[in-house]
């Protein structure tokens, strides 16, 4: 078959390929070729390096021999069987890899697709949960999330999730859940001191688990960063206040660690952090290192056992994925945990995540940015029109795209939100490319941002 052209290839993405989050009539493409190690490749030979993983799940690396050797070794078995009723070694050995990493309680695990899915299927389960247990609450039917939550883009992920440019649209599609504040410690309520926003927050949270824990079977959260809202950095303690108020007032507990676990906070599980134990845990995006699509939903005994009975009584689980489990995919993931031991991944990260400080702490001093926010090795730089005042540039300028497109010019890859520029890399990242990108983005904000 004879191989497209440059010129096909530019033509066709812009017609045919219809991305995501992206307004497609002023599109430019980027056409990615080729990786290696932290770095991609476009089709006009041009190297970046990834500071965004990939969307936030490559942790390796790309093209690392471990990995890649790991799907060829599969491929020689079987690249797919279903998990409906049936099962294979791989997905076998994941789950019982993944009960043993995870914190403790959570043995049972269900696959599925991305992270959307893998809350969806935690929603399904809380609720279905309290109509089957010894002493059923069937009026626990509703949900608690955080105002500026982001789960997902399925329409149960959606309907728990709260960024309004993203769902307000689809309102009339979704279902009603209740909403708490968005720990937020850049712009903070009137009159709350800093080291009192914890508490300030949690009552919030308690006044409505009060009112309204006899009607809501769980509340959902990203633990410690609420990524795709600006990377909003929770303040110490809230998650576990959440784990005590929700023991409180029997209302479940969903950590949804697709963007913040394996490894972005420091630890394995964000949840570890604060030593919290929740009852469903939500993975994806790192769990295969960034190789191939797959998510895993993790919860207790205790939620497993009410699905348990006969088949004449309907208390099945009856939700399913076709790639769920998928051997290509759980032999990757495999070979990606194995690596976090033979490589001292976590070990690896203190040092990186101090370089990427100190870093911060010179870019927040820039006239145009507002705040700064990190987690690990993850971070949001927000820029604003007036740093005294906290007023954001209109949303017409595109301050935070136009940074990204300038950092492009020094070989970097970014992607913001909004007038927030994300650094997320990849885990393997050295800490001479983490000079290297944070230069990159220091430069490309002054230059963007002198501009009146």
């Amino acid at each position: 078959m004879e191989q497209p052209t440059r010129e096909e290839l530019l033509a066709w993405d812009r017609w045919h390929v219809w991305h995501g989050f992206t307004q497609m009539a002023e599109y430019e493409p980027l056409i990615l070729v080729e990786g290696q190690g932290c770095r991609v490749r476009d089709l006009e030979g041009r190297w970046y390096l990834d500071g965004v993983a990939s969307l936030w799940c490559n942790v390796h690396g790309h093209r690392h021999p471990v990995l890649d050797a790991a799907l060829r070794a599969q491929l020689e078995r079987v690249a797919h069987v279903t998990n409906l009723g049936a099962s294979n070694v791989p997905a076998i050995q994941l789950a019982r890899r993944l009960a043993q990493l995870a914190p403790p309680g959570l043995e049972h695990v269900f696959f599925s697709d991305d992270g959307s899915t893998a809350v969806e299927v935690a929603l399904k389960m809380a609720f279905q949960y309290w109509q089957q247990r010894p002493d059923p609450r069937p009026e626990k039917k509703r949900f608690l999330a955080l105002a500026e939550a982001y789960h997902g883009d399925t329409l149960g992920s959606v309907s728990v999730g709260g960024v309004e440019l993203f769902h307000a649209k689809f309102r009339p599609l979704l279902f009603e859940c209740f909403r708490a504040p968005a720990p937020d410690t850049y712009r903070t309520p009137p009159g709350v001191p800093q080291e009192h926003l914890t508490t300030y927050y949690l009552q919030q949270v308690e006044n409505i688990l009060q009112a309204h824990h006899h009607e809501i079977a769980a509340m959902i959260v990203e633990p410690l960063v609420q990524c795709a809202a600006g990377i909003l950095v929770h303040p110490p303690g809230f998650l576990q206040g959440l784990r005590e108020l929700t023991r409180k007032y029997q209302v479940l507990l969903i950590a949804d660690e697709v963007a913040v676990g394996f490894g972005r906070t420091g630890r394995m599980f964000a949840c570890q952090q604060e030593d919290v134990q929740p009852d469903f845990l939500c993975l994806a995006k790192g769990l295969t290192g960034g190789y191939l699509p797959m998510a895993a939903t993790l919860t207790t005994t205790e939620i497993w056992n009410a699905f348990l009975g006969r088949y004449e009584d309907n208390r099945t689980f009856f939700h399913g994925h076709t790639y769920g489990g998928n051997p290509l995919a759980a032999a990757v993931a495999l070979a990606n945990l194995d690596l976090f031991d033979k490589e001292h991944l976590l070990e690896s990260l203190p040092p990186k995540i101090d370089r990427l400080r100190q870093h911060l702490e010179r870019i927040g001093q820039l006239e145009h940015v507002g705040h700064v926010r990190q987690c690990g090795l993850i971070a949001g730089i927000e820029l604003v029109r007036d740093r005294a005042a906290k007023e954001p540039y209109p949303r017409s300028e595109r301050r935070g795209w136009r940074v990204c497109l300038q950092a492009r010019t020094e070989g970097v890859l970014l992607r913001p939100l909004g007038d927030v520029v994300v650094i997320f890399p990849p885990l393997a990242i050295s800490l001479e490319e983490l000079d290297l990108l944070c230069g990159a983005i220091e430069r490309s904000i002054v230059a963007i941002c002198k501009e009146r």
